[in-house]
């Protein structure tokens, strides 16, 4: 893995402990706020960073930041019985949704063997607990600009791909043009905290504004993903640049 050191100063970040007591908190409405607050988008959002992660059948996959699951059981339905995907996140108890969901959508007689592998591990994004070049292909939906060092996340994500696979890295974005800009904080001023507000949630989503003043732009995440060894990194602006994809290959 190339030790290439990022010129861009660390964006300072909630600490990490306070993010995950966030999403512990957040977790048992935590997809009925996504479909919520998307208006149901989010699903078209994470099929199109599964189609662009490249993984197909028999594959290795690695989901990051899965929360409750929803983009590894995608991996699972594109790596088939043959194929097995990994779920990381820091949050116990999302990772106890995505564990349900898993269950309820691939429910397996006594006894039988899985059809579908995956496998759900708690650990810290910045400290993998893989092997190097282990996976074929790989998801980040809405982690990376949760994470507290966003360099040596994807630093971590390029060690453990194998040569000539792909990662797709799902985000909010902030839209370069001023009117698109000022109508999503309007949306998240309008919508989004006064939805979680109702559910009790206010602190817990009042954090997406500032996270997204601190996170580095599509461009700037281009640069980061080539500094620490990608040889090919594209985003795509999605949702009127409302979101974006970043798309990085490891040869």
């Amino acid at each position: 893995m190339p030790n290439a050191q990022c010129p861009m100063p660390h964006t300072q970040y909630p600490m990490t402990n306070e993010i995950q007591s966030i999403f512990n908190r957040i977790a048992p409405v935590y997809d009925q706020l996504n479909d919520w607050l998307s208006l149901g988008q989010h699903r078209i959002w994470k099929e199109m960073a599964v189609k662009w992660s490249a993984a197909k059948s028999g594959d290795t996959a690695l989901d990051l930041c899965c929360g409750s699951g929803d983009l590894a059981l995608r991996l699972a339905r594109r790596v088939g019985a043959t194929g097995k995907v990994y779920g990381v996140d820091f949050s116990p108890n999302l990772l106890e949704k995505a564990k349900e969901r898993s269950h309820w959508q691939y429910p397996q007689p006594a006894l039988a063997l899985p059809a579908v592998g995956i496998a759900w591990i708690e650990a810290d994004v910045l400290n993998l607990p893989f092997e190097d070049n282990q996976f074929d292909a790989a998801t980040m939906g809405y982690g990376l600009r949760n994470v507290k060092d966003i360099p040596r996340s994807l630093q971590e994500l390029y060690r453990v791909l194998k040569p000539g696979a792909k990662a797709a890295i799902l985000d909010f974005h902030r839209p370069s043009n001023p009117q698109l800009r000022a109508f999503q904080q309007l949306y998240l001023d309008s919508f989004v905290v006064p939805v979680a507000s109702y559910l009790g949630l206010k602190e817990e989503y009042a954090y997406i504004s500032p996270s997204l003043d601190r996170f580095p732009i599509g461009r700037e995440q281009i640069d980061l993903a080539r500094q620490v060894g990608f040889a090919v990194a594209t985003h795509y602006p999605i949702a009127n640049g409302m979101m974006g994809v970043l798309v990085v290959s490891k040869f």
